[in-house]
């Protein structure tokens, strides 16, 4: 069985730091190299940046627990985002999942998650960036029926940019 387990004490960010650095460094330096992912995972997934996200910009995280899997006392990965009330929409920041974890349907148990949340909240949509070289997670949202609805590139600093689609779906 699936659940979302709120992450909200220190011990838990420490750990949800930990798991981000993890899985960023096994999956994303053959897209978009080591320099990058370093950098990526230091402005965006270390500890400062998650209570940052949480503490100016009201994001909300959630491990993403398989009661029947044993390794990492059953948690397959992490999600999270932020309700945007000036858009009616929940902006989907993070659905990472240990390499192990992939193909294993927990992608589509998120967006499922998302679609509850969205209905809690009266949200009309959820959105989210994909880098555009994510063959793996453009063709996942695709299949979950998200819509690509504009390509972006965002400069973040020290040469890097994000090349990325935004990608919505209605709730």
């Amino acid at each position: 069985m699936v659940s979302f387990i709120p992450v909200v004490s220190e011990e838990q960010l420490g750990q949800l730091a930990d798991m981000a650095d993890e899985i960023w460094h096994e999956y994303w330096p053959a897209i978009i190299g080591i320099g990058q992912t370093d950098y990526m995972v230091e402005r965006f997934q270390s500890l400062p940046a998650i209570k940052r996200d949480i503490a100016d910009h009201g994001y909300r995280y959630w491990f993403i627990h398989d009661s029947e899997q044993k390794a990492r006392g059953g948690i397959v990965g992490y999600t999270g985002g932020r309700t945007e009330t000036e858009t009616n929409r929940f902006f989907i920041s993070k659905i990472y999942l240990f390499s192990d974890a992939r193909g294993h349907g927990y992608c589509s148990r998120t967006i499922e998650f998302y679609d509850q949340l969205c209905r809690n909240e009266s949200l009309r949509a959820m959105y989210l960036t994909v880098n555009k070289h994510n063959d793996l997670g453009v063709r996942a949202y695709l299949a979950k029926g998200f819509e690509t609805i504009d390509s972006v590139e965002t400069d973040i600093g020290s040469g890097y940019v994000m090349d990325d689609y935004i990608m919505e779906r209605q709730a």
